[in-house]
Parts: structure tokens; sequence; C-alpha cells
């Protein structure tokens, strides 16, 4: 099934997206899949309207439209892409580098910021005159290996996903919520 014949319009379909994921894990009962072992193929419960408005409010931003949908009618987090999404408020385990980064994304007015990157931002680095910020942006979770995907919030690529991999590869622009996360849904 390709990605326009799941989603025509760039909405989410809860239940085909509940249905595609539960086909997932049947074909992988083992956990063999990439990053499956961590979010075992477990969605969360789809979050209230109030809870994303409170959020938003808290945040002082407008979250994508197509994220937006998705934590309302599909999950609130849970399995995705490489070692699945977090909730949105979620922070990760302390031990991980991601708790530091999410932390940091949820510190009030770091979201509202404008992400300043309108093309990639090769090498490595992050803060400081040689390096890039990620302001606008929250991290949706871990790829490896210090690479992390981030959606951006604010600013001209607003709902787009992007790669941030602090230790070689800079920042890379990448598509938008909806159709990265339904690329990892379609792929084998």
């Amino acid at each position: 099934m390709t990605a326009e014949a799941a989603e025509p319009s760039g909405t989410w379909d809860g239940a085909w997206v509940r249905s595609r994921i539960a086909a997932m894990a049947r074909e992988d009962p083992q956990h063999h899949r990439f990053g499956a072992s961590h979010h075992r193929y477990r969605l969360h419960a789809p979050l209230p309207e109030a809870a994303i408005r409170s959020f938003e409010h808290l945040q002082g931003v407008t979250l994508p439209a197509s994220y937006r949908d998705f934590l309302s009618t599909v999950a609130g987090g849970g399995a995705g892409p490489d070692y699945g999404l977090l909730g949105l408020a979620e922070e990760g385990d302390d031990e991980e580098a991601l708790h530091d980064l999410r932390a940091e994304c949820l510190r009030v007015g770091f979201l509202a910021t404008p992400f300043p990157c309108t093309t990639d931002w090769p090498g490595p680095g992050r803060g400081g005159d040689n390096g890039y910020s990620v302001e606008g942006t929250l991290v949706l979770g871990e790829i490896g290996c210090g690479t992390f995907s981030r959606l951006v919030i604010t600013g001209t690529n607003a709902g787009q996903v992007w790669l941030d991999d602090q230790t070689w590869g800079g920042l890379t622009a990448g598509p938008d919520f909806h159709d990265w996360y339904t690329a990892w849904l379609t792929s084998q």
C-alpha cells in the first residue's frame, strides 16, 4: 500500500495506523527490526485536545498540523521510526543523551524561537559561532550514535522532520512529519 493510498489527504487514519503497527508486530515477533526492541510496537493513547492546547499555551506555539493531528487521532508517542516517538512532554530516562536534549526543548521559549535553518547545515557542532542552533525544534526520538530526529515547530520549515547528527553530519532537512512517519509504516 502506498502512502497516498493509506492517507490520501495527509490526515491521519488512526485505525489504519494501529492496524499497520499490529501487522508489523506480527511480522516481527522477536523485535529484530531496528529499534523495535525499544518501542516494541506499542503506541501510547491519543492525547486529549485539552492536553495538546495546554502544551501549546505553555510553550507559546501552535504545533504543526500533521503532528498535532497524529497526537490527537493516532497516538501520543510510542512506536515509530528508529527507537520510537517520545510522548509530547516526555523527557526520557535520566541516563540517556535524549533526556538532556528533550529537557532543553521543553524549556519555556525554546520552541517559540523560530528555527533558523532553511537548508542543511553540514558538519558537526552545536552552539557558538561555528555551530548550529536547534531552537524551534522538538526532539522526537533517537536514531542512535548521537543522532536524533527533530520536528521543526517554528520557522520557515515548520512541520518537517530534520536529522540532527551532532557528531558528524550536522543538520539535514527531511520530509513533513506525515511523510516521515508513513514512510516508516510502509517500509519493509
